[in-house]
């Protein structure tokens, strides 16, 4: 299960991101047993999270948190992966990309912090 966390000012195409994590999930086998938070969120916070987590004064595009809790009998939930959604679109328009590509690189780096 994908659970995605975002604002409604932040266009997000969940369905894009979702078959996305998917495809990672059945590629390192583990589409039946994990479940996936991803959260997107402004600069203020996520320069908040990366201060207490990191203990650095910046403002990150992705961090990755790991739980690897049980929420079900056989569902582990993986983590979650925080996504700053202004820095999605500053990073996709520095490095010529569409701002789903930037999403979708920033998801697959965060999902493989967490496994790897």
């Amino acid at each position: 299960m994908i659970n995605i966390v975002t604002s409604s000012r932040y266009k997000i195409n969940r369905q894009k991101i979702k078959l996305f994590v998917g495809n990672i999930f059945e590629k390192e086998q583990l589409i039946s047993r994990y479940s996936l938070n991803i959260i997107f969120v402004g600069k203020n916070k996520m320069k908040s999270l990366t201060e207490k987590y990191k203990g650095e004064k910046e403002t990150l595009p992705v961090l990755s948190f790991p739980y690897d809790e049980k929420v079900g009998e056989e569902e582990i939930l993986l983590g979650e992966v925080v996504i700053c959604y202004p820095l999605v679109i500053l990073l996709a328009a520095e490095r010529n990309k569409r701002v789903d590509e930037m999403i979708n690189d920033l998801v697959k780096h965060g999902i493989y912090n967490l496994i790897k």
